[in-house]
């Protein structure tokens, strides 16, 4: 059996960050790691924004709540499932992640941490480990098995690229001009598609 490697955000759902933007019309927190590539940059730039304007976890937490899977995403999760082992590999954090998850029917997600204070402030994060999505490629691949990945943004590339085959799903113009090598899908159906050509 073969494992496909999955993005979350982007992919499955909304980008949690953005429906913060929109929720709060902070501008600035729409941008998301298909701007800023340096996850770490990018963290600190959200956690200083929410610093500065009093947000707290339980803004973001409504954000992702209000939230629900991108159109079309959970029958391809289904028909995924039903011909690959799937790990959703993702930088959002469990915390987060986890009403989405729940529409999702619970299928395995590997993210990261927040840390919050007792007054719920969102104080830092705690990552799963450097280099993540590449690092669980890499495990399914120690243990034999071929690995199938998409992702839609800067901090997918690594694990694209270390997968047996991997391409970009509905990614920006920026990141499609600098990975041009990738292959694109823009829709569910022909993500599914390119899927079931490495089956078998």
């Amino acid at each position: 059996m073969k494992v496909a490697c999955i993005d979350f955000e982007g992919v499955l759902v909304p980008e949690i960050w953005v429906s913060l933007a929109e929720r709060t019309g902070i501008e600035e927190l729409r941008v998301t790691t298909r701007d800023i590539p340096d996850y770490d940059e990018l963290m600190a730039l959200r956690l200083r924004i929410m610093r500065e304007r009093g947000l707290r976890y339980a803004d973001i937490q409504a954000a992702a709540g209000a939230l629900d899977p991108l159109p079309g995403a959970p029958e391809f999760l289904t028909w995924l499932r039903s011909n690959y082992q799937v790990a959703i590999i993702s930088d959002t954090f469990h915390e987060l992640a986890a009403p989405l998850v729940a529409k999702l029917h619970y299928p395995m997600i590997l993210c990261h941490r927040l840390n919050i204070d007792a007054d719920g402030h969102v104080v830092g994060y705690t990552l799963r480990q450097a280099d993540p999505k590449r690092h669980a490629v890499q495990a399914f691949q120690a243990l034999h098995y071929q690995v199938v990945a998409t992702g839609d943004s800067y901090n997918d590339i690594s694990m694209l690229r270390q997968a047996n085959a991997g391409f970009l799903f509905q990614p920006s113009e920026k990141v499609t001009r600098d990975h041009p090598d990738l292959p694109v899908a823009t829709t569910y159906a022909e993500l599914r598609a390119k899927f079931a050509e490495h089956l078998g």
